[in-house]
């Protein structure tokens, strides 16, 4: 199986596109073109994982996070490179998908979400745009005895699909105007007159990717020479994409519990508490790893509880004047129990490669009592 099945199987899980734009992701490290069999899931490539990596045979690694941020000027087997170097000579690649997984649907911040039960979670913010592209509306004016001609072929071309429904459109009758000049060769009417025709309006939805040939259907079904149309983009206000995710719980919850199921889902050993220790919370807010000015949005929202990876001492005091309480679980602790509905997910899908969970993939701190 090579390296582009491998990323069509992420692609469907989570779409790249969906990734921020200062991310790092899809293929590091590796030729594109090797045969994969063995594939090693971690959120950190260090250099504990890449000697796991090589002991199991690993072909390639899916890390979240990247393990190139920025533009190397060198690349040596000493320094913060050097795991860069070892999976070179070793041939093991790196696949990285990080905020692709925090945005996408079932990912790392609807699981964070679904551990305190909120329902009908919303981004909160760090919008992007959808991948597949966004839909348009395409209004035309047909005469009245052609319009089933030119609907169907703009639904055969790919319009009118609107969820679980296909050929959706809307048609009005009305009168169109216009006048042939010089050079024209109309289907109704005559050079230097105006013409009145009996037309009806219709409109119906398309996807991106279906425009261009929803267009050229359009052009060569119509009757008229120089047929009208409009090309609309649509804004969906309902279905933003983005990082974090807000929402009322299912079931008001007692921060004891909140911390129980916390505990129960993520293993966390210890976390960082914000706030009030003791209220119910009814209005929650997540957001994996580090979020940065989400939190002000989330404060803004009049939330009971927020949970994070880690804040900044600045926002940690913002939540405390505001009275929500936050917990922060450690950066990588907040993302790593993703990763298992990550892996059975990849291996529902890619049947005849090995996929295995790192075991030397760990939170960097050591939590103590003193």
């Amino acid at each position: 199986m090579k390296i582009s099945d491998i990323a069509q199987a992420v692609e469907e899980i989570a779409p790249l596109g969906l990734a921020q734009g200062w991310d790092n992701v899809g293929l590091l490290i590796g030729d594109p073109a090797k045969t994969i069999k063995n594939i090693l899931i971690t959120i950190d490539t260090t250099m504990a994982v890449v000697e796991e990596a090589k002991k199991q045979n690993a072909d390639l690694i899916l890390s979240y996070h990247p393990i190139i941020w920025d533009g190397l000027k060198r690349i040596t087997a000493d320094g913060e490179t050097a795991n860069v170097y070892e999976l070179i000579q070793a041939g093991i690649g790196v696949f990285s998908i990080h905020t692709a997984l925090d945005v996408a649907a079932g990912g790392v911040n609807d699981a964070l979400a679904d551990i305190l039960g909120i329902e009908n979670a919303k981004p909160i913010g760090d919008y992007v745009a959808d991948p597949d592209g966004p839909q348009y509306k395409i209004v035309t004016f047909v005469p009245d005895n052609h319009i089933n001609t030119v609907a169907e072929a703009l639904y055969a071309a790919g319009a009118g699909a609107i969820g679980n429904y296909s050929e959706c459109g809307f048609m009005h009758e009305g009168v169109g105007t216009f006048k042939p000049l010089a050079g024209a060769n109309p289907t109704i009417g005559t050079q230097g007159k105006r013409q009145r025709v009996s037309e009806i309006r219709l409109e119906t939805v398309v996807a991106a990717d279906s425009v261009a040939a929803v267009i050229a259907a359009l052009r060569q079904s119509h009757p008229y020479e120089a047929p009208a149309f409009d090309v609309f983009q649509h804004c969906d206000v309902e279905n933003k994409l983005g990082l974090g995710r807000i929402g009322m719980l299912k079931k008001p919850l007692s921060m004891d519990k909140a911390i129980a199921n916390i505990k129960k889902i993520t293993g966390c050993k210890a976390i960082g508490l914000i706030g009030p220790a003791k209220r119910t919370v009814k209005k929650a807010a997540v957001c994996a790893g580090s979020c940065g000015k989400i939190i002000n949005s989330v404060i803004a929202a009049d939330c009971d509880l927020y949970l994070t990876g880690e804040l900044k001492h600045h926002q940690a005091l913002a939540a405390q004047e505001a009275g929500m309480t936050c917990i922060c679980l450690s950066h990588t602790v907040s993302e790593r129990f993703a990763l298992k509905n990550l892996a059975k997910q990849l291996k529902n899908r890619l049947k005849n490669v090995t996929i295995r969970l790192s075991t030397k993939d760990k939170d960097p701190f050591i939590w103590k009592e003193v």
